[in-house]
């Protein structure tokens, strides 16, 4: 009989979620053993048991992204699983949060609010606005969604799927200076591969206009770190929000802490709510034990 078990801070809600769907079979353990072949959560948790878990046949990832997993050094000899199709509307909320923040002028108004200062000057609106997406998966398809609500003009990048009716414009490969230049809005939601890997960099950054704002709520790596914050501190380019980055937690010592048009927020653009997560592992655990493929699983190679 298939045993679970639950690796992450909030595993007592995944249980009660999970027990009450009554998952024909399943039992659960309670810490690593060699007749557990099932486990759900987080990525780094998951890979400090792998070595305790010789029976694991499927791994269900908490998270979009599975970093620890990747690592060549350990084994793969199972499903691994992630998350998909759940965090589109929770990073779409974020996105579009900074950049009514930055368009509205809305830290501005508050401080003008508290220095009693009347400054009835008009802000901007998203209306007519150029949004670059690089990646336009289930969550930039969202983002791209919500753009369009707005009145927003919906650029993707992608590697070869157009698959978005939402996007008006696509750019692929070379393309990618192109893409960027006239864009008001650059948001990054690509996995971590080599190939994305400091995508935004200073060719990038030098595409863009000087008003533009850069979001980076994909993966840290993406980000050449150095080149950004040269960027911001020139006025290259407006701002920057970033939620990821290349080492996390973000040392104290880092220079992003005191740069200048930089809003930073700490991995939390789109949290794993067990709600979410575990009707993905209720609807893989269904096809598992009816002998169909599991959904969202991760190619090692790929790495997504």
């Amino acid at each position: 009989m298939p045993k679970l078990l639950i690796l992450c801070n909030e595993s007592e809600s995944y249980r009660r979620i999970i027990e009450a769907e009554n998952l024909p079979d399943l039992t659960w353990a309670f810490a690593p053993a060699d007749d557990v072949d099932i486990v759900l959560g987080e990525p780094s948790r998951i890979k400090a048991a792998l070595d305790s878990l010789p029976a694991l046949s499927w791994a269900q990832s908490i998270w979009a992204g599975v970093e620890p997993l990747l690592d060549p050094a350990s084994r793969h000899n199972y499903i691994l699983t992630n998350a998909r199709g759940v965090f589109g509307k929770l990073m779409s909320e974020y996105v579009i949060g900074y950049l009514l923040l930055h368009e509205r002028k809305i830290l501005k108004r508050i401080e003008d609010q508290k220095n009693k200062r009347w400054d009835d000057t008009d802000t901007g609106t998203l209306r007519g606005k150029i949004i670059g997406i690089l990646g336009i998966g289930s969550i930039g398809a969202d983002v791209a969604r919500t753009a369009k609500f707005f009145g927003m003009t919906v650029r993707g990048y992608t590697w070869s799927s157009e698959n978005s009716t939402d996007v008006d414009e696509y750019f692929h490969g070379n393309n990618l200076l192109e893409f960027a230049k006239g864009v008001d809005y650059l948001v990054n939601i690509l996995p971590n591969t080599k190939d994305t890997r400091k995508i935004i960099n200073a060719d990038l950054l030098n595409a863009l206009p000087a008003h533009a704002l850069v979001i980076n709520v994909g993966r840290g790596p993406a980000v050449d770190e150095s080149a950004l914050l040269e960027a911001l501190i020139s006025n290259r380019i407006a701002g920057a929000v970033l939620d990821v980055y290349e080492k996390e937690p973000l040392p104290q010592d880092h220079p992003f802490w005191s740069a200048p048009n930089l809003h930073m927020t700490f991995h939390t653009a789109a949290p794993s709510l067990p709600e979410d997560i575990a009707k993905i592992f209720i609807e893989n655990y269904k096809l598992l034990i009816a002998g169909k493929p599991l959904k969202y699983q991760v190619d090692f190679e790929k790495g997504y």
